[in-house]
C-alpha cells in the first residue's frame, strides 16, 4: 500500500511509470541492453565506421531531414 509521506500525496502510479519509461528511454539503457544480448565479434575502425554512417542515413531519410 502507498502511504503518505509527511503529509504530501503521492503522485499517481500511472505518473510515476510514465517518468519511469520516460528516464529509461531517454538514458537510451535498452539499446544497450539490446546490443549486449549476444557477442559480437569486433569490427574493424573502417566496417564500424560504414556501419555508423548507415545507419545514420537511415535515420535521416526516416525521419525526413
Amino acid at each position: 500500500m502507498r502511504e503518505r509521506d509527511n503529509n504530501r500525496e503521492l503522485p499517481p502510479v500511472e505518473v510515476v511509470l510514465r517518468r519511469f519509461f520516460r528516464e529509461v528511454q531517454q538514458s537510451d539503457i535498452m539499446t544497450e541492453i539490446k546490443d549486449r544480448r549476444e557477442f559480437k565479434k569486433g569490427l574493424s575502425r573502417n566496417a564500424r565506421r560504414k556501419a555508423a554512417q548507415g545507419k545514420e542515413s537511415r535515420r535521416r531519410i526516416k525521419r525526413g531531414y
